[in-house]
């Protein structure tokens, strides 16, 4: 990238998530000054955050500490960068729009990418109820950025790859000789890994392309089934596992008896990856761009490769839920 985009100040909402940080160690990897809005800080705080604040700090990175009910300050954070990229995680959604607001009184934010980083919610119909109230608000965060004037980027990175491998085959675990499959396996998603997401997010933050865009992430080599992932597993480690089907019926019944929203909500995704095939049941309109192909130079790591990654020193299962 050139010396203009490596001058962009970048700010980070949610970037002690799980994606988030790998979008803040993109940023820093790329050169760019980099800044994370969080929560205050107090005593009884999470430590595994704290210690990720420590890294950040010790890579260089600005964290401001604020609630994003404090819009003065937050009008003042964002006068002091360029791009705004938001990983929060779905209960925080909806206050997207307090970001938005502050934004346009700033009136200096080149681009905004909200936080999806999923299936492309304007496209999933129809839906439970508790689905349909994440998409809703997803969808109100897109109309508001639409309307805002701020150039946007809408990504659909579609499913995080190190996250899947490990709860599809448990890699962690190598006694394992069982794995669930949902539905009949054979659904095709994209299976991309966070590292790569977070990458292909960073260039897409300072392209003029993907201004006002839509872009998938569908690169070639990522397009797996579950029946695939297994299979190329087996094969790597000489293991034949032991499949358990669960019907799209047992998922529906599932996600209308889930304990909590969270529960509920990651049942219905997997639904919608792995029995409808959401991520890939329809082709791309015109003015839509898929990331591969906007960057034909990026090495991105195949699903084949990813694997491989397991085999040597396994990424840790991550302790986020779907989203």
């Amino acid at each position: 990238m050139g010396s203009i985009e490596q001058k962009s100040r970048i700010l980070v909402f949610g970037g002690t998530g799980y994606i988030g940080n790998f979008i803040v160690k993109a940023c820093v990897a790329a050169g760019h000054p980099t800044y994370v809005y969080v929560r205050p800080m107090k005593p009884d705080h999470n430590p595994s955050k704290l210690d990720v604040l420590n890294e950040y700090k010790s890579l260089g990175v600005t964290i401001f500490e604020g609630e994003l009910d404090e819009h003065e300050k937050l009008v003042d954070v964002l006068r002091q960068v360029d791009i705004v990229i938001v990983t929060l995680a779905i209960p925080q959604c909806h206050e997207q729009h307090k970001i938005i607001e502050a934004m346009k009184e700033a009136g200096n934010i080149k681009r905004f990418i909200p936080s999806e980083f999923g299936n492309d919610v304007d496209r999933i119909s129809p839906l439970p109820p508790f689905q349909e109230g994440v998409c809703k608000i997803k969808k109100g965060v897109r109309r508001a950025a639409e309307k805002s004037g701020i150039p946007y980027t809408f990504v659909s990175s579609n499913s995080c790859g190190a996250y899947f491998v490990n709860f599809l085959l448990r890699p962690s675990d190598e006694k394992l000789r069982k794995v669930t499959v949902y539905g009949t396996g054979e659904a095709k998603f994209p299976l991309n890994y966070e590292k790569d997401i977070a990458e292909y997010t960073l260039r897409l933050a300072t392209d003029p392309r993907a201004a006002n865009s839509l872009v998938f992430y569908r690169p070639p080599k990522n397009i797996v089934s579950q029946l695939d992932l297994i299979s190329s597993w087996e094969k790597k480690t000489g293991r034949t596992l032991e499949k358990t089907y669960v019907s799209e019926e047992e998922i529906i019944k599932l996600s209308q008896t889930a304990s909590t929203v969270q529960d509920a909500v990651g049942t219905s995704i997997l639904h919608s990856i792995f029995v409808k095939g959401e991520q890939m049941n329809f082709e791309l309109k015109e003015d839509e761009l898929e990331v591969s192909k906007l960057y034909p130079d990026y090495k991105y790591t195949s699903v084949d490769e990813l694997l491989d990654i397991f085999l040597v020193d396994p990424p840790k299962p991550a302790s986020a839920a779907f989203g």
